[in-house]
């Protein structure tokens, strides 16, 4: 149990230290940007090669599907949400806080299953994942930097900010620490669904906020560093 709190820990850091630096300065857009588009090309390895190809390993294609569905709705659905009642306090309508909750969100939807799984692994007996492990560090990072700055933007106090993440840290701790505890339960079927869960949740997140917010705000680069991301993770994907 210790070893799961520990990697939980660490893995969820990255959270609280984005957000820390996010609200430490006034970052200039083009460094966000770049940070976001680094960001994203983690998440898209991550998809790819530690959720969508391990839960199609682990359990049948069809429930990991279902899992994908289910975590692309899930985001879909509390984003517009959100949004709403965002729209419904800002008089400009939509603005640079969309962003920063938006990355928020998907940061918890998808730390939590991507959690569970370390914790998962861990107790199984497969030692730590470096490739998951690196991947979530690396692509929380981004993720509140890019935040916190958006909502900093929107004139959230600092306070606030860093409360709001360390609450989204402690949380996606927990649930490596829940994973390790309920691995034994734990059917194939259930992994993949939990890792198609998070993949679907990243995906909708990295279209309709994070790539979109890299680009505007990173200018032509940003696809290269998006592919720089990628390769850095793809290449500790295999790691364990």
């Amino acid at each position: 149990m210790g070893s799961a709190i520990g990697w939980g820990a660490l893995a969820a850091s990255s959270l609280v230290i984005g957000a820390l630096l996010g609200v430490a300065r006034t970052w200039p857009d083009r460094a966000v940007g770049l940070v976001l588009a680094f960001g994203a090309g983690a998440l898209i390895s991550a998809v790819s090669f530690d959720l969508a190809e391990e839960g199609s390993k682990l359990g049948d294609a069809g429930v990991m599907a279902f899992g994908l569905a289910v975590g692309a709705l899930t985001y879909f659905g509390l984003d517009r949400l959100i949004g709403r009642r965002g729209a419904g306090r800002r008089s400009g309508g939509g603005g640079s806080g969309d962003a920063g909750t938006a990355l928020a969100l998907g940061a918890f939807l998808d730390g939590i299953p991507e959690q569970l799984v370390l914790g998962i692994g861990i107790a199984a007996g497969d030692g730590v994942s470096i490739g998951l492990l690196v991947a979530i560090f690396v692509s929380n990072l981004p993720e509140a930097i890019g935040s916190s700055t958006e909502l900093a933007a929107e004139h959230r106090s600092p306070g606030a900010i860093r409360r709001l993440w360390i609450g989204v840290a402690v949380v996606c701790a927990l649930a490596t620490v829940a994973g390790y505890a309920i691995a034994d339960n734990v059917t194939g079927n259930v992994h993949a669904w939990v890792d198609g869960f998070a993949a679907g949740a990243l995906l909708v997140m990295l279209i309709d906020s994070m790539i979109p917010e890299a680009v505007r705000k990173g200018g032509d680069v940003s696809g290269l560093v998006t592919v720089l991301g990628f390769a850095v993770a793809a290449g500790l994907s295999g790691l364990s």
